[in-house]
């Protein structure tokens, strides 16, 4: 399993398309073969963090050259973000606990 951690800072202009363009994306990610999960956060400050879960390097590699992923990191970079910091990670390990029902 591949695991990305995505921290990004919105610049103020990101404005309303980059909701919708992020919604749209997301949909899509969903629905490509290896996406496992997605979760983000957003700090007091505005830093956001995004972990998304991958199968493995193969489907997360399709996911990266995708032109519509493509796209959305280009208008990221030219005037949605003040700043982003991306890292790929592999899970070595898992370990789980869920507490059985009441």
């Amino acid at each position: 399993m591949v695991v990305i951690l995505f921290r990004s800072k919105l610049t103020s202009t990101a404005g309303v398309d980059y909701k919708q363009t992020s919604d749209a994306l997301e949909s899509y990610v969903k629905s490509k073969p290896g996406f496992i999960a997605a979760k983000s956060f957003t700090a007091e400050d505005g830093e956001r963090l995004t972990m998304v879960w991958w199968k493995d390097h193969e489907t997360l590699e399709e996911r990266r050259t995708d032109a519509s992923h493509m796209a959305a990191q280009n208008t990221g970079s030219e005037r949605r973000y003040e700043y982003y910091k991306m890292e790929v990670a592999e899970v070595f390990r898992e370990s789980k606990f869920e507490r059985a029902s009441a």
